[in-house]
């Protein structure tokens, strides 16, 4: 996550201010970025090109090679010279490539996680269609094999890559950012692809959006290793060239080779996927024998109503019902509201504490009649639109409490009665105190100026703006400058202390899936 300094709307902004149509998130081992990343390029009219930068395992996911000294993300050495993994970037062609690269990712993660998630050609040929594949950045096998000198290993990588995917839809990558990992392979991948006919790529590989990006980029380096800028065994890159370039400025410099970037349009125009939003993946909840979800709801409404009330029902009470299930039918909601009555209904049976309920659902009678709820809307005027509103198509959200030391039985409850239930994937972010104490940490500032200077502070724009601080920024002024460039951007990845998704059937139908063994995770999985 610490691997890139790009917000993305800047990225989007930057790539159509540069006249280019097209750009793809490719992230490292996982597909954390996409969704957004979708949304936000389709905002600004830029088409989005959804891929990942897979790690595959030396052999097979399933191996464990001991580390020999240290692990970087060109995947360093283990025993007998090995790598831990390789670099290989997968780029989703049509929607079956999309849903085949969730697939991919899911599994790296659920089979093949290894100090990273990997793949392996097993899996690659299970869940090829639909994916254009390329050798990837200079840690990418083949340019991994090229530079030690096997270059028949490379050939025979490469050829098993070409066979997986298909005729023209492996290509081999080149870059040129000006360092000595990518120009002394070059030579050699060019011989390659002619003597397999694979076709040429040229790309540019950004971990910022503008060149005046990198020193915030390195400084994020410092806090991904624990380092500080004044350390010269540091991880960081060699020189500043990781930005958006322009067109002219890549035909420049592939000019002699102008196919490879003929290769990089044609791969934008074969790129199209839509993805989908709104649908209902609710899962189907067990009714009686003769029931639909429609009818069993009304029933159990009706029923919880009169166990509730008794002979307290008013006409006020009963149209109110009537009305509130028939926008639930026409909504398609009955099976959301079974749910979660369900759950509640199997929490106060065992014993765990329910919140009464709180937010907008308390406007709802059918969540009073269902036990949801404790509270009686028509007797204290709630109104349900603010819940529902049948002129909007948005989805209900119920606020519900249940005791923290007993939540794990809630999940696991969950998850045997309806199997495919995943955690929710959380990000925390730099901001505030934490940003400027980063900053401060990776320019080697004294750590009791520091906490003198947040002793006066509660948010980042008191430090901008408080007179207390001033002598601190005078004095310091590369921390401001870092801290405003850093703030805002994700910190780390973690698990959501309640939050799940429960779906229909298979969750990797719709998103990737992980799981870790450092996850202390008490579901199947977690889902970004």
């Amino acid at each position: 996550l610490l691997d890139g300094a790009i917000r993305m709307k800047d990225l989007i902004k930057t790539v159509k201010e540069k006249g280019m149509s097209s750009v793809a998130v490719t992230d490292h081992g996982n597909m954390y970025g996409v969704l957004d990343f979708y949304k936000e390029c389709r905002a600004q009219g830029v088409k989005p090109i959804s891929g990942t930068e897979a790690y595959m395992a030396y052999e097979t996911r399933t191996e464990r090679p001991a580390r020999r000294g240290r692990v970087d993300d060109s995947g360093g050495e283990a025993e007998g010279g090995k790598k831990q993994y390789y670099h290989l970037t997968l780029l989703a062609e049509t929607n079956q490539g999309y849903r085949n690269l969730i697939q991919l990712s899911s599994l790296a993660f659920l089979e093949g996680y290894y100090y990273k998630p990997r793949m392996d050609r097993e899996l690659l040929a299970q869940y090829s269609k639909g994916l254009i594949a390329t050798t990837g950045c200079p840690g990418g096998e083949i340019q991994t094999r090229l530079r030690m000198g096997a270059y028949k290993e490379a050939i025979k990588a490469a050829s098993d890559y070409r066979d997986i995917f298909g005729e023209g839809n492996f290509f081999l990558e080149i870059m040129d950012h000006g360092i000595d990992i990518e120009s002394r392979v070059k030579a050699d991948l060019l011989k390659l692809g002619k003597e397999l006919g694979l076709p040429l790529l040229a790309t540019n590989d950004l971990h910022y959006t503008l060149q005046a990006d990198s020193g915030a980029h390195e400084a994020l380096l410092c806090v991904q290793s624990g380092s500080t800028l004044a350390d010269p065994k540091r991880f960081k890159f060699d020189n500043d060239s990781f930005y958006v370039k322009t067109a002219a400025q890549m035909r420049e410099l592939f000019k002699d080779i102008p196919e490879s970037c003929d290769n990089t349009l044609l791969i934008a125009e074969r790129c199209n996927i839509t993805l989908r939003e709104g649908e209902n993946l609710l899962p189907q909840f067990e009714v009686p024998a003769g029931e639909t979800e429609d009818s069993w709801l009304k029933k159990e409404a009706e029923r919880g109503l009169k166990e509730r009330l008794g002979s307290r029902i008013t006409p006020a009470h009963e149209d109110r019902l009537k009305y509130e299930l028939g926008v639930m039918e026409k909504m398609g909601f009955p099976g959301y509201f079974l749910v979660v009555a369900d759950l509640v209904g199997h929490a106060k049976k065992v014993g765990i504490r329910v919140g009464p309920g709180r937010g907008s659902a308390a406007g709802s009678l059918v969540c009073y009649s269902l036990g949801i709820t404790d509270v009686d809307p028509i007797k204290y005027d709630l109104l349900f639109f603010r819940f529902i509103n049948p002129e909007r198509n948005d989805f209900p959200d119920i606020d519900t409490d249940f005791e923290d030391r007993r939540r794990k039985e809630v999940k696991e409850y969950l998850k045997k009665k309806f199997k495919h239930v995943a955690s929710i994937s959380t990000y925390t972010y730099f901001k505030d105190k934490g940003v400027i104490r980063d900053a401060a940490r990776i320019f080697m500032v004294p750590l009791q100026e520091v906490n003198r200077a947040m002793k006066s502070i509660d948010t980042f724009e008191d430090f901008i703006s408080s007179p207390n601080t001033k002598e601190f920024r005078a004095k310091y002024p590369e921390v401001t400058w870092l801290a405003e460039r850093l703030r805002g951007k994700i910190r780390s990845v973690g698990v959501h202390a309640a939050g799940v998704v429960v779906a229909k059937d298979d969750l990797r139908k719709y998103a990737p899936i992980e799981s870790r063994a450092d996850a202390n995770d008490d579901v199947s999985g977690r889902i970004p």
